[in-house]
């Protein structure tokens, strides 16, 4: 028993030994995963695009919402509109009767000017004959009934004085009468006509009234339909977002499976030994600032294994065969792309330690096998991690 563990010992003590010095072991297939940067966009934009999805499913409610407040409005300025109609036929009915009174009220006018004219000629001729008989021609009348000849002819005079008289006195009542009415009927119109102006007052005001409502309605629809135009405008966004997030998802997915592909080829392709990878000047200065860039706040395990990480890919088929390749390959390291490492090496910002890790990554030692990716740590990721991230 302690000789077979012995030997399992002696056989990982040469395992590590080949890990160390760069050697593959081709037969055995690692586990393969993208680059921690692609995944991560992946569930960055998975996460937006769900983002993008509740934002436009809020802004259509919200749409929705505004359309039936625009509908009620529209049914309520349609019941306006229909009170407008009934108010501006009472108007013309009322406007009718007004016309109708002002021709009975003209009527009766004229009717009262006749009959006051025939009262007043009347009263002429009561005057007349008043005076003719009582003050000229007292002593005519008189005479006349002395000189009756029989008190028939006596009492026939009397009579016919006295009839002339209550002739005269019922035509003077009857004007008299006629008078009075004509001057109530004048009163009544007079105050049918002030009612009836009245009651138009009162229809002109609900129709203001209304009119305003009205205005007010249409100004809400106004605002609603430009709330609504806005509405639809932020949803037709939403969506073109929501369009880009998907295709920013293809192709981070489409990238994702490149990286995958290529790793899994960098796993099983050839590889160079470190004696074989001629170095140019700069590469040393290079290496450390990427380093630095990368793992500068990292200890020292971490800034070697980034290094590695660069060397590995220089030792790969897969990858660029020089350091600068490497560094500044396409969509690989950010430091790069951004700008940063370019300020890092004006300024030549790596540290002691950046250079010694790129020293010993650059003679072939290497803390992470053959990993050609690191990345923060993600769920479901799987490789050696050394501080905060993870190689593989």
């Amino acid at each position: 028993m302690n000789m077979q563990r012995k030997k399992r010992a002696v056989a990982t003590v040469v395992i590590l030994t080949f890990l160390i010095r760069g050697v593959v072991f081709p037969a055995v297939e690692p586990k393969l995963r993208a680059t921690a940067s692609t995944q991560q966009k992946i569930r960055d934009a998975e996460k937006e695009k769900q983002n993008i999805e509740e934002k436009l499913k809020d802004q259509k409610d919200d749409i929705g919402g505004l359309k039936k407040q625009k509908k009620s409005l529209q049914q309520e300025l349609k019941g306006l509109n229909t009170d407008m109609t009934d108010i501006r036929d009472r108007l013309e009915d009322l406007e009718k009767k007004i016309i109708l009174k002002n021709q009975e009220i003209e009527e009766n006018q004229h009717q009262l000017e006749l009959a006051i004219e025939r009262e007043r000629k009347q009263m002429e001729d009561m005057e007349i004959r008043v005076h003719k008989m009582y003050e000229r021609n007292v002593s005519s009348y008189v005479k006349s009934l002395l000189n009756a000849g029989s008190f028939g002819k006596l009492l026939n005079l009397a009579d016919w004085y006295e009839r002339i008289e209550s002739y005269d006195k019922d035509r003077l009542d009857e004007y008299k009468s006629m008078h009075l009415l004509t001057v109530t009927i004048q009163e009544r119109l007079e105050a049918q006509r002030t009612e009836l102006g009245n009651l138009k007052l009162d229809a002109e005001a609900e129709k203001n009234k209304v009119a305003g409502l009205i205005s007010q309605v249409s100004g809400r629809i106004t605002d609603y339909s430009g709330q609504i135009s806005d509405a639809e405008a932020k949803a037709l966004a939403y969506e073109a977002e929501l369009r880009k997030a998907e295709e920013d998802i293809k192709v981070l997915k489409k990238k994702l499976e490149e990286e995958l592909r290529l790793s899994r080829a960098a796993a099983q392709g050839k590889w160079r030994k470190i004696s074989e990878v001629s170095f140019a000047d700069g590469d040393r200065k290079l290496l450390a600032n990427i380093i630095y860039c990368e793992a500068g706040s990292e200890p020292y395990e971490g800034k070697l294994a980034v290094g590695a990480v660069v060397i590995n890919r220089v030792l790969s088929s897969k990858f660029p065969d020089t350091v600068v390749g490497v560094v500044y390959q396409r969509n690989q390291f950010s430091p790069a792309s951004s700008g940063r490492l370019d300020l890092a090496l004006a300024a030549d910002k790596a540290t002691s330690a950046c250079y010694q890790a790129a020293d010993e990554a650059m003679s072939g030692k290497t803390n992470v096998g053959t990993c050609v990716f690191f990345r923060t740590p993600i769920p479901g990721l799987n490789g050696i991690q050394i501080g905060n991230h993870i190689f593989y």
